[in-house]
């Protein structure tokens, strides 16, 4: 459906649910609503996943960090937030096999009592999985941790405790939920704001939205109200009462990325302890490997930057298991934002990752905290209480089965038949694993005269951003290189170097006067530097 009708429809319906926000909470949402048969709409003021559901760390996990906390504490909130986690890393696995996979992760160990502490605690989290853990944790010895991850440092080495969670694309997880959504039935929007919020006698009835590329504002009648903006959740309530008190904390995770010679393909490293007691991850993901991550209180803004001091920290505490890595080999690095619900006396790093919802006295609804893993489990918590609070007709709930749109006739070999329709094994892979059943209508495109890479090292070819604008809603080079494709969150100078063909691409897709085309090229490339 083209842009101007969803608009129509936005101007012209009244929904069951309108959801404000379009990362990973407000995705679930809609699509969780629209799959029940609700009329549903989701507003999204930037791009799906601009923000912190594009920033995460890449893992579909527990939480381990949460379970130590739970043990130690006896925190019953962190321990059924890591049993919920590992349920729903099942279903993410299940409901996107394109888009996610199992992959193990080492813990090594340097002191002998190290072994039953960190085996034990892994066996816990295996346990709390039930059915849907994966591979169990298991101890391998100092010779067999080398020949799993070679690049760690050797000396004093006893030994590892591997463990399986599960790794993701998260912004393409993102954007497939939305398009998911859409398929479903709900009217999904980006680059849609919404500017006031509507009331008749004190009570919510819909929302002002602005279209931010026609500039159009439309008036928007809904039952119902879902404020699902993460760590803007606050400015949404204050729209609705501007007395509300703040309900989040905000705290910034920073990632580098590094090149793949640093991690194997199919192997993770869990560093347990840093200097100030946190953790770090560092994990092949889409042909690099993914350092990260920091998680120091933060000001809540659009892009957060990364400084040089968080790029500093991640460098050394990965130094003692890596070796010195100089800051020259930082290919990427991006800084993301969680909503963390807020307890006075805790500080950002101990802050358990629950989430809530809460309903003020006009009607609004506003879902915030969680973590990635969960977003499924907020968005049917969040719909089961809509439906009790506002006498909404929905059916079951379906997306414990149901596919994204990628996953839907997902073919495990299907990589092997790109390769025997003439790709080199990289670009067949990275087609499959990043469009799942929808790679053959990328390899369309590419027909069209479409095959040659973005970029030299990287699978990733001209189709996608053709594929983007036609099928992904995307809107500006940014989106193509963040979001559809990864490639800003994977190698700076690439991005840098593939944004004026990209808008070149885009602009032929869409119209663009070559003014236009070259505004575009430059507006990306001035946010990749920045802060993508």
């Amino acid at each position: 459906m083209e842009r101007a009708q969803l608009l129509e429809r936005l101007a012209s319906e009244t929904f069951d649910l309108l959801v404000i926000g379009g990362g990973a909470t407000g995705a679930g949402v809609a699509l969780e609503a629209a799959s029940r048969g609700l009329k549903t709409a989701l507003l999204e003021r930037y791009d799906f996943s601009e923000g912190t559901s594009s920033r995460s760390t890449k893992l579909i996990h527990g939480g381990v960090r949460y379970l130590e906390i739970a043990v130690k504490t006896f925190d019953r909130v962190q321990l059924n937030l890591v049993r919920d986690a590992l349920h729903e890393r099942a279903i993410m696995l299940r409901n996107a096999p394109h888009l996610s996979r199992p992959l193990w992760l080492l813990t090594p160990l340097y002191k002998f009592w190290e072994a039953p502490y960190y085996y034990t605690g892994l066996k816990i989290y295996d346990l709390l999985a039930g059915k849907a853990r994966l591979q169990p944790a298991q101890y391998i010895d100092a010779k067999g941790t080398l020949e799993r991850f070679p690049s760690i440092n050797p000396g004093g080495l006893k030994g590892s405790v591997a463990y399986q969670d599960g790794q993701f694309d998260d912004a393409r997880f993102n954007v497939e939920l939305a398009l998911t959504a859409a398929q479903q039935g709900a009217v999904v929007l980006n680059y849609a704001e919404v500017k006031g919020l509507l009331k008749q006698n004190g009570q919510l009835g819909g929302v002002v939205v602005r279209d931010g590329l026609s500039k159009k504002e439309v008036e928007v009648a809904a039952r119902v109200v879902v404020n699902a903006t993460g760590p803007f959740s606050d400015t949404i309530r204050r729209m609705d009462d501007p007395d509300a008190p703040p309900l989040l904390k905000a705290s910034s995770g920073i990632h580098i990325v590094l090149d793949k010679k640093y991690s194997p393909l199919d192997t993770g490293l869990l560093i347990p302890k840093t200097e100030d007691g946190r953790v770090v991850f560092v994990l092949p993901w889409l042909g690099g490997t993914l350092v990260g991550t920091t998680d120091d209180p933060a000001p809540i803004v659009d892009h957060p930057r990364v400084t040089e001091e968080e790029i500093g920290y991640v460098l050394r505490q990965v130094k003692p298991y890596l070796g010195e890595i100089p800051r020259e080999a930082v290919r990427a690095s991006w800084s993301g934002l969680r909503p963390l619900v807020s307890r006075p006396e805790a500080d950002t790093a101990r802050l358990a990752r629950d989430h809530l919802i809460q309903k003020s006295p006009s009607g609004l609804l506003t879902l915030t905290g969680g973590k990635w893993t969960t977003y499924r489990k907020m968005a049917l918590d969040l719909v089961n209480y809509a439906v009790r609070q506002f006498e909404l007709q929905a059916g079951p709930s379906r997306t414990e089965q149901l596919p994204l749109l990628g996953g839907q006739g997902f073919e495990p070999d299907g990589a092997k038949k790109l390769e025997q329709m003439g790709w080199s094994s990289d670009i067949a892979q990275h087609l499959h694993r990043s469009y799942g059943a929808r790679a053959t209508v990328v390899a369309q495109i590419a027909a069209e005269g479409y095959r040659t890479r973005l970029a030299v090292e990287w699978p990733i070819i001209e189709a996608e951003v053709i594929y983007a604008a036609r099928h992904e809603m995307a809107y500006s080079p940014l989106d193509v290189l963040a979001r559809r494709t990864r490639l800003a969150f994977l190698d700076t100078l690439a991005a840098l170097a593939a944004a004026p063909r990209v808008s070149e691409l885009m602009g032929r897709e869409l119209g663009w006067s070559a003014d236009r085309v070259a505004l575009e090229a430059e507006k990306a490339r001035a946010q990749i530097l920045s802060a993508i």
